[in-house]
């Protein structure tokens, strides 16, 4: 009876938690994290196609400027930040591309999510959002900008138990969607050094672009 008895109580004082709880608790959590590791899986889905490009790799965190988006399947490239550095590297091509960015500048509304950078009660008018989902134990969460932005809303994810992120679905004007899934996810953990580090082949090109990144960093 034991067992029951905690899991009604969780139950209760679950359900009793308002969107602001949700929220704060999340909040809290995720500036308290210094460091982030998970697989992930992005979709997206343009306005005039339904059918999404699918992309998936692993994607490293740590504060305060360290960034590396890893991308496996089904094109191998790297999303790099580092030191007011940011580089996008295409193994198949044999091409780097590098652009000196501001940390203000590399932090996408991804990031600044999965970070905890952004308050989400001071920049967000929240509210709950029953979405679909796989996930049963987690708290589902509708945010529209309080301030022009460019996404419309965004839904989130967060874990019942963790209160990490684990799906972020972003929704722009323009019609378009893009989804990041996240699993298998490890927060305050230390690194190797080589983790923020590119291993580049002699023969790669260089490309000094200021401007690339504006249509290339996943957003």
């Amino acid at each position: 009876m034991k067992p029951i008895f905690y899991l009604l109580l969780f139950s209760l004082s679950s359900s009793s938690l308002t969107v602001e709880d949700v929220a704060l608790k999340a909040e809290r959590k995720l500036n308290s994290i210094q460091s982030i590791q998970a697989n992930f899986q992005q979709y997206y889905y343009p306005s005039s196609d339904s059918t999404p490009l699918k992309e998936k790799g692993e994607f490293y965190f740590k504060k305060p400027d360290l960034m590396k988006w890893e991308y496996k399947d089904p094109e191998e490239k790297i999303f790099l930040y580092k030191e007011g550095v940011f580089l996008s590297y295409f193994p198949e091509d044999k091409e780097l591309f590098q652009s000196s960015l501001s940390k203000e500048m590399y932090e996408s509304e991804i990031l600044s999510l999965l970070s905890g950078k952004k308050r989400l009660t001071d920049n967000y008018s929240i509210e709950f959002s029953p979405f679909p989902s796989e996930n049963q134990k987690s708290w589902k969460l509708k945010l529209t900008p309080k301030e022009e932005n460019e996404y419309n809303y965004i839904l989130l994810e967060i874990n019942e138990k963790t209160w990490l992120i684990q799906k972020a679905i972003f929704f722009d004007w323009a019609g378009s969607k893009s989804e990041f899934h996240f699993s298998q996810i490890k927060s305050n953990i230390r690194f190797p050094q080589n983790v923020f580090e590119l291993k580049l082949p002699s023969d790669v090109e260089i490309i000094k672009d200021e401007f690339y990144q504006k249509n290339e960093y996943p957003q």
